[in-house]
């Protein structure tokens, strides 16, 4: 055992999982937790006074004492890493093992394992995830499952990694009596573990970061990222990260962001579900930012394109529609539309999350981005201001049918995710924790302003019924889902994260008395 180092579940000794949590692995979390946790913390302070501010009347804006960054053309990031030459699609999901091959496989360029939104944080799921991206590194992960046979393919895609964001604990393990980030725990054992077999096999630890809201959450990144190549002694800046611009305050520092990372940078990419639900809490008590229904607030809204990210483009959730070939093609139409929309914009790849969807990304990528990428699109012609971000003035309206869709959603994920799982397909699209998000975070701000829906009816409390439940979730994880629901709709203010106030019900399945998120139940 490592000193000041506790595991508060039970972990066999002779399973693969025990290959992960070694003494040298947990040592190295120590190491990271002890260098940065005080760091994290104080930047999640600094999130809280932010957030009193804007609810003051402080309206979003660049930085003032970062207009130097912005300004000087002089810097640039890293060069791509090898294998991100070419990211022209990516697909998205969870880290089980038949969803790590099926992606790997997929044909997609690049495959980001999630930590995240996708996931639900059992502990089980999150070492098993490192076990089976570790096994897939070493291209041991072949397994049989139902008298069908998953291998991995010769030239699988480009493994990128997600963490969890920088507000989630991993409280099954604490150093010095206090629980780990979330975000250190994902990163460090797969970094530990998997780093030089990456170099070794051409190429390189490279990740995802979610939910930054400030650049200074970016340097705190770049210094893990120094702190850990020495620890393990590999050449600086061999680590990429892109990073996922999904709140609106990273939308006013991109470029700071950038400069931040810019030795280990591979990007940013545009979170456009997360962003949404940012967009609606930050501006929460600004009565003017209500939004119509979700499927009303799309990419080419004012607040959401004049991002103009000229990276990743964002997800395309759409699940092909097999029983029904007509709705099946509207629905891969809007795709099409949507990844045209994005290559001609100057982006150099997109996100999808089924398989069958990446043909048809791939193929308006092929037909419309010649090289490896865009990077030659400097899109300098575009000039955003402060109010154009801050612009939630949005064609749509409220309906009966969008109420009903942000229960249902908000219901089903909340009871599978209880459940341990984090990722759902419901009504052709697959939800996960930001597209929940938002139907929560949409709940409470038309209540609390007392919105009306297309045929004038005030929204209330009374929520109508629920249109469909997402298979496994049991009765006791549904009503837990609606007393949680219900809760967050009554608030003076939406929290912060469903994923956080939701954490104490696995932390107890996994046999853990949480007494970090006690209060919360």
């Amino acid at each position: 055992m490592v000193a000041g180092v506790q595991i508060h579940t039970k972990v066999d000794a002779h399973s693969p999982q025990s290959h992960i949590l070694t003494d040298d692995a947990l040592a190295f979390l120590a190491a990271l937790h002890r260098t940065f946790e005080s760091t994290r913390h104080s930047l999640l302070v600094a999130r809280d006074i932010a957030q009193r501010k804007f609810d003051s009347g402080v309206p979003l804006d660049f930085p003032p004492e970062t207009a130097h960054i912005r300004a000087e053309p002089s810097w640039h990031c890293a060069p791509p890493a090898p294998g991100l030459e070419d990211r022209r699609v990516e697909i998205t999901g969870p880290t089980d093992r038949k969803m790590v091959i099926n992606a790997l496989n997929s044909g997609a360029k690049t495959f980001m394992a999630d930590f995240e939104d996708s996931s639900a944080p059992t502990f089980a799921n999150m070492i098993n995830g490192q076990v089976n991206l570790r096994d897939a590194i070493k291209r041991q992960i072949d397994f049989e499952s139902g008298g069908k046979k998953y291998k991995l393919s010769e030239k699988p895609a480009v493994l990128i990694v997600r963490p969890r964001g920088w507000h989630l604990d991993e409280t099954r393990i604490t150093v010095d009596n206090t629980p780990v980030s979330g975000s250190l725990f994902d990163f460090g054992l797969y970094f530990f573990h998997n780093a030089k077999e990456l170099i070794k096999r051409g190429s390189g630890p490279y990740f995802y970061l979610p939910k930054m809201e400030h650049y200074l959450e970016a340097r705190l990144w770049n210094d893990v990222f120094l702190f850990s190549q020495s620890y393990i002694r590999i050449p600086h800046n061999t680590i990429r990260a892109t990073v996922l611009i999904e709140t609106l305050p990273a939308a006013f520092q991109m470029e700071e962001i950038l400069f931040e990372l810019r030795n280990h940078s591979a990007g940013l990419n545009c979170g456009r579900w997360d962003y949404i639900f940012s967009a609606i809490k930050k501006r929460r008590a600004d009565r003017s930012a209500v939004l119509p229904d979700r499927k009303d607030v799309t990419m080419t809204v004012p607040f959401m394109d004049s991002r103009k990210v000229a990276a990743m483009g964002g997800m395309s959730a759409q699940i092909p529609i097999k029983d029904d070939p007509q709705a099946n093609e509207v629905a891969m139409e809007k795709v099409r539309a949507d990844k045209l929309r994005e290559v001609t914009a100057g982006h150099d790849g997109t996100w999808i999350a089924h398989p069958l969807i990446n043909q048809i990304a791939r193929k308006v990528f092929d037909e419309n981005m010649l090289g490896p990428n865009q990077y030659h699109v400097r899109r300098e012609d575009v000039k955003v201001a402060a109010a154009d971000l801050l612009n939630s003035s949005v064609p749509g309206k409220i309906t009966e049918d969008g109420i009903r869709s942000n229960v249902s959603v908000a219901l089903a994920y909340c009871g599978a995710w209880i459940g341990g799982n984090g990722c759902i397909p419901l009504n052709y699209l697959m939800e996960d924790a930001a597209t929940a998000e938002i139907a929560r975070v949409q709940l409470w701000q038309w209540v609390k302003y007392g919105a009306r829906i297309d045929t004038g009816e005030q929204i209330t409390t009374q929520h109508p019924g629920i249109k469909k439940i997402a298979p496994g979730v049991k009765e006791n994880q549904l009503s837990i889902a609606k007393k949680y629901l219900m809760e967050q709709i009554r608030q003076q203010w939406p929290s912060e994260f469903l994923t956080s106030d939701l954490m104490p019900y696995l932390t107890m399945a996994d046999g853990v008395e949480d007494k970090w998120y006690r209060s919360s139940l």
